[in-house]
Order: structure tokens, then C-alpha cells, then sequence
């Protein structure tokens, strides 16, 4: 176990610890992930190359008789935020409201799958809240396995991911595909995963950045993303919109050809989903050729769709992705659901100083609160993490 995720699962069983007065049953975690590239592809049956990050959310728990839920945060202060319990056979829609519906969620979900008993969860984590790193799937899958673990469930990492899909859609209401939720359960350390999400097949794909030189930069614009936004519904609504006009199951179908076949609102996100994925499957085509510094030129191109096609990029992003390119990235784009969050920058490793360096200058010059940066390591998805007592 990584000393990172060792920590956040100490820290969950000590509050545990407190608020309880005995050890949790057991913890179990799950990671924030980054989208090397394949943006709003998910929910159009596309092809998608993301990697977990080390940053994890961490949940202890211990079984309940009563058939209450009860849940617990642990912020970075030590303070303790606790959500009213709530009766798991009461869970609907509408509820439970705030952080707490994303674990009630999970367990309305996991009502209907013969888990029905009660639990006492407290979480810890330090995935960044707000960066489109997908902290609130890093809680939710982590939720999922402790709920399913203190059941003792078999775990079927796919349909988990659908289950947590269910909970993020119709109980928190964001419309959010499945590339979150599958990432952080069934990534792995020192590869990407190259998911088709219209078949489900994954391939892990090896991804050493380090080898060849380079480092895939994260850079948190605290510009605060939310895929509860009415952006990324409408989004996901236009394209629905388009494949049904086009007769088609969904965009991934599509061609650049069949622009013409859709109205002229629609034809930016058409051109978007079609030439992003292809962008991924020549991604795939490069890392597995060993070609992964020729990686660039597709991060960005993929950037400017999102920005100019897509629109669902942000002053913020723009800049970020700007200054890195301008002090010697290799490429650099806007990640998540857009409309604020992170971006990457694949970086050679001399530069890496220079580009955070660019990047905060032109954050300052422009009054804006200092970015966050941190170089993104392919790691260990989501599971149950057992320690040594010391």
C-alpha cells in the first residue's frame, strides 16, 4: 500500500476510532482519476484513456442492526462533519441533499441489489474537491465497496460501476457517464485504461512518463467545476439530440460526414465526439508503439475542440493550458466535465519549473487565485485496504 493511501485510511479508522469508540470493521478506498484524453465521449459509447490518481478518498465501516445509515467527513482541519442518519428502507431521490447524498445514494442503490442492512461510514480523503478530478465518484465507489465488503458481496467491478452511475444520475441528479466510476475501480498502478464504454472491454496500456523524460502536469485552476451544472446536462441532452436525429444508438456512430444531417447547433458537438475519438484511439496507436512523447499535439488539438466545439472550456483552463504550451509543455488540455477545474500538461521533466512558473504568473497578472499543481502518477484503483497495526 502506498504511504499516501495508508494515510487516508488511518485517518478514516482513527476518526472512526473516536466517533464510535471501537475499530471499524474494515476501510476501503477508492482514487480521483485523470482523463488522459477522451472528454464527453463516455456517455456517447465512446472510447475513453484514463489513469487513477494517488489521491483517494477512504471509507471505514462497520455494520449496523438498526437499519440506519450514518455518515461521517473528516476535513482537513480534524474536524468532523457529521449528516443526519437516515432508515436505508426510507432512501429515495430528493431525501438526502448536500455531500451526504452521494453515500445515501449508493446505499438506495445497493438497496435493490440485497443490501439492505444499516452501516456507520467516515470518510477521509484528499481528493480536491471542485477540480474535475472526480472526487465525488472517488466517494461514491469507495462507499460502494465498504457497503458491499460488510455484506459480503462478490464484487463485480463492472456492474459497480453502473450501480454508482444509478446513484450519481437518478439520486444526486449529475447526468454523468461511466468513465468516473469505472476508472476509479478498475484502473491500475503504471498503465492508463483504454475502456470502450459501448462493450465494456478495458485494456490496461503501460504509461511510464518518467522513462521517457516527461511527466503529465496537473494543474487545479480553483476555478470550482460541478457536474450538477446545467452545462454538462445540456451538453449530454444536444447530443442524445443529434444521434436520434442521425438514427443512431449513439454519437460514437457517427461520421464527419453526417454534419450536414444535423442542425447547425448541433454539428460542434457531432464534430467533437467524432474526432475526440479518434484522438484516443491514436493515443492507444502511440503508447503502445512506444510513442508516448508524441502524445502532444492530441492533448491539445483535443483542448481546442472542447474550447471551441464543445464549449465547455473557462478563462481559467484557456490560460492554464496557454502559459504550459508557451513554456515548452509538449501538449496541454482542459480535463473532466469542463467549466472550471483542472488541466494536464505533458511536460519534459527539465521544464517542469518553468511551466508551473509561467503558469502562476499568468494566473497573478490576471488577479486570479494561485493554481494548484501536482505531477499525476498512474495508480492502484480502488479496493480494501488493510494496515499493520503499529
Amino acid at each position: 500500500m502506498s504511504l499516501g493511501r495508508e494515510k487516508q485510511a488511518r485517518r478514516a479508522a482513527a476518526a472512526f476510532g473516536r466517533l464510535h469508540g471501537a475499530a471499524p470493521r474494515g476501510v476501503w478506498s477508492a482514487p480521483g482519476r485523470v482523463n488522459l484524453i477522451g472528454e464527453h465521449t463516455d456517455y456517447n459509447d465512446g472510447f475513453v484513456l484514463p489513469f487513477a490518481l494517488p489521491h483517494r478518498t477512504a471509507v471505514a465501516a462497520s455494520p449496523r442492526a438498526d437499519g440506519l445509515l450514518t455518515v461521517a467527513t473528516l476535513g482537513d482541519d480534524g474536524g468532523v462533519q457529521r449528516a443526519e442518519p437516515v432508515e436505508v428502507a426510507a432512501l429515495s431521490p430528493g431525501a438526502v441533499t448536500g455531500w451526504a447524498a452521494y453515500p445515501a445514494g449508493v446505499a438506495w442503490v445497493l438497496r435493490d441489489h440485497g443490501v439492505t442492512s444499516g452501516a456507520d461510514l467516515v470518510i477521509a480523503g484528499d481528493v480536491p474537491a471542485g477540480a474535475g478530478l472526480s472526487s465525488s465518484h472517488a466517494l461514491e465507489c469507495a462507499v460502494a465497496l465498504a457497503l458491499l465488503g460488510l455484506a459480503g458481496v462478490p464484487e463485480d467491478r463492472p456492474e459497480i460501476a453502473r450501480w454508482v452511475q444509478r446513484a450519481e444520475n437518478d439520486f444526486v441528479g449529475a447526468p454523468t457517464g461511466l468513465l468516473d466510476q469505472t476508472a476509479s475501480l478498475l484502473c491500475t498502478e503504471a498503465n492508463v485504461l483504454f475502456l470502450d464504454v459501448r462493450s465494456g472491454k478495458a485494456e490496461q496500456v503501460p504509461f511510464d512518463a518518467a522513462a521517457s523524460g516527461l511527466e503529465v502536469l496537473v494543474i487545479d485552476t480553483r476555478a470550482h467545476h460541478s457536474n450538477l451544472d446545467g452545462g454538462y446536462g445540456a451538453r449530454r441532452a444536444g447530443c442524445e439530440e443529434a444521434a436520434a436525429l442521425l438514427g443512431l444508438p449513439a454519437l460514437r456512430d457517427a461520421e464527419l460526414a453526417d454534419l450536414d444531417r444535423v442542425p447547425d447547433r448541433l454539428q460542434p458537438l457531432v464534430r467533437h465526439v467524432v474526432t475526440e475519438n479518434e484522438r484516443v484511439l491514436r493515443s492507444v496507436d502511440l503508447l503502445r508503439a512506444g510513442g508516448l512523447a508524441e502524445l502532444g499535439p492530441l492533448l491539445t488539438a483535443s483542448h481546442e475542440s472542447l474550447r471551441d466545439d464543445y464549449r465547455v472550456s473557462c478563462p481559467e483552463l484557456d490560460v492554464a493550458v496557454d502559459a504550459a504550451l508557451a513554456a515548452g509543455a509538449l501538449g496541454a488540455r482542459m480535463v473532466g466535465g469542463g467549466f472550471g477545474g483542472s488541466a494536464i500538461a505533458l511536460t519534459p521533466v527539465d521544464r517542469h519549473d518553468e511551466v508551473v512558473r509561467t503558469v502562476l504568473a499568468a494566473y497573478a497578472q490576471r488577479g486570479w487565485p494561485t493554481p494548484r499543481t501536482f505531477t499525476a502518477v498512474p495508480s492502484a484503483g480502488a479496493g480494501r485496504d488493510d494496515f499493520a497495526d503499529e
